[in-house]
């Protein structure tokens, strides 16, 4: 894959690990556009990024998906490029039968992917050269019992990868998944952000970033990081990662 010149639609590009590789990828020589919720936060994305574009997106909503995919291809016919990092992550008490924040994740993480890629996937085909990458998570192989719903539709989008990526093989669409470890972000809020446990987020952007200049092993774009938990099943450590990150 070459990562310069092509027009990359990334989802959950106002923030966390969305707004660093929109960055990253716009210094690149690439023309970004970024889809969020929050049209604040896009703006002050771009404001910050000229050259950048934004559409307000609500991944979760079928509907708003099939509207806003027919307006970007229409705008920006060269897109050939999508990014599927928009996400929610949340902890959950499955006793309680409460299942608002688990059916919010699915559509989120899940189903908006799956029909993001259906509305995108025509016009995607028609390009000389394209691209999908999904962004899923080391807690797809190694799953956090606080966050189940999360860990599940990550596992989940790690296998919808695998799949389309075999039945695309043989067309100009590539497929990668990137597996972010344990990041510096707000994703579960300010304490992420500024936990030394979890790896910087620039050192995470700038090591995904050296790893997309070059074609990814298996169309996966693994950091060191995050191969403990990748791999955690193959090397016979799966009962002790699942331990440490699991910790009464």
């Amino acid at each position: 894959m070459n990562y310069t010149g092509n027009t990359i639609l990334i989802t959950g590009g106002g923030s966390g690990i969305g707004r660093a590789l929109a960055e990253a990828s716009h210094a690149a020589g690439n023309q970004i556009i970024i889809a969020g919720r929050r049209q604040a936060v896009l703006d002050e994305t771009v404001a910050a990024n000229p050259g950048m574009r934004s559409v307000v997106l609500d991944i979760a909503d079928a509907e708003d998906i099939r509207t806003v995919a027919a307006r970007l291809t229409a705008d920006f016919p060269a897109l050939n490029v999508v990014i599927h990092n928009a996400g929610i992550m949340q902890t959950e008490e499955i006793q309680s039968g409460n299942l608002d924040s688990a059916e919010a994740t699915v559509a989120t993480n899940l189903l908006g992917p799956i029909r993001l890629t259906a509305a995108l996937l025509p016009h995607l085909l028609a390009q000389p050269t394209a691209a999908i990458m999904t962004v899923s998570s080391g807690l797809a192989f190694v799953p956090m019992a606080l966050t189940p719903t999360y860990s599940a539709t990550k596992a989940a989008i790690h296998s919808y990868t695998e799949s389309l990526r075999h039945q695309l093989r043989g067309t100009a669409v590539e497929v990668f998944e990137l597996v972010p470890p344990y990041v510096q972000t707000e994703l579960m809020g300010a304490h992420q952000a500024n936990d030394p446990h979890a790896m910087p987020l620039q050192e995470f952007i700038d090591e995904t970033m050296s790893l997309l200049g070059q074609l990814p092993n298996g169309g996966e774009v693994l950091v060191e990081r995050v191969k403990p938990l990748r791999l955690a099943e193959a090397t016979g450590k799966y009962e002790f990662m699942y331990g440490q990150i699991n910790r009464e």
